[in-house]
């Protein structure tokens, strides 16, 4: 069962780092986890369409034999993360426009055998 509080926890301190604005886990079926979508966003809505899109892009990628590492989407204030950190979970997070995909890989490294640990 998962430790939701120090998933909580953790996404707390994922949200600490620079650039980071928000930071949300979620089951691969799209249901909320932990952590907070953006202000003004539907949770629901929000979860869903992530995990909706990181099972696209694996789908599309799997014809090209190779493994998805990360999906971004660049928004006109922000960028959004995507990343795979279990089979149970995956985790999104929203940087400032001008936060590298390098330095948010190097976070989410930092931070994911915590959040599998505990999904």
């Amino acid at each position: 069962m998962a430790n939701i509080s120090q998933i909580e926890d953790t996404l707390h301190s994922i949200k600490q780092k620079d650039g980071i604005t928000d930071a949300v886990m979620v089951s691969r079926s799209g249901m909320h986890i932990a952590g907070e979508v953006p202000d003004g966003v539907h949770t629901e809505t929000f979860v869903a369409m992530s995990a909706i899109l990181l099972g696209a892009a694996e789908t599309s990628t799997s014809e090209l034999k190779d493994k998805l590492k990360l999906v971004t989407i660049h928004l006109d204030h922000s960028i959004i993360f995507i990343k795979t950190i279990s089979n149970r979970g995956i985790l999104v997070v929203r940087g400032k426009p001008d936060v590298t995909a390098v330095e948010v890989v190097d976070i989410i490294n930092e931070f994911a055998g915590k959040l599998e640990a505990n999904l």
